[in-house]
């Protein structure tokens, strides 16, 4: 599927979702969840399937910008080997906080695209 943010057309989301789970967890379950999402499903699961993927979207640019912080080869290697080992899970939970705190904004454009193209409505 297709999706278009701000007038920018393209994006495969399915393509990218499935290229950018190849050994993730987490990536691999929002690929299925995707895939399981019908014109018959609650509007509160695609919104949820959304919000899962602007969290994993913004793991993905935190592990990225991350890489960009140079390593102090003075320092202690058991603090590095100790950094390395908690570090995905802490960008996990930052990206999900960043997610709740800003309240979704990419998650809504996606709902939004997404719920015309399954023909979801909202009905509460």
């Amino acid at each position: 599927m297709s999706i278009g943010i701000n007038g920018m057309y393209g994006m495969d989301l399915d393509s990218y979702v499935n290229a950018s789970a190849v050994g993730s967890a987490s990536g691999t379950n929002l690929s299925d969840k995707l895939k399981g999402v019908h014109s018959s499903d609650s509007a509160d699961k695609l919104k949820e399937v959304c919000r899962e993927f602007e969290s994993y979207f913004l793991e993905q640019m935190y592990k990225e910008m991350f890489k960009t912080i140079g390593s102090d080869e003075d320092g202690d290697s058991s603090m590095s080997s100790l950094v390395d080992y908690f570090k995905d899970g802490a960008l996990q939970k930052i990206a999900a906080q960043t997610t709740e705190q800003t309240g979704g904004p990419l998650a809504q454009q996606l709902y939004e695209q997404m719920k015309r193209n399954y023909g979801i409505t909202d009905e509460s």
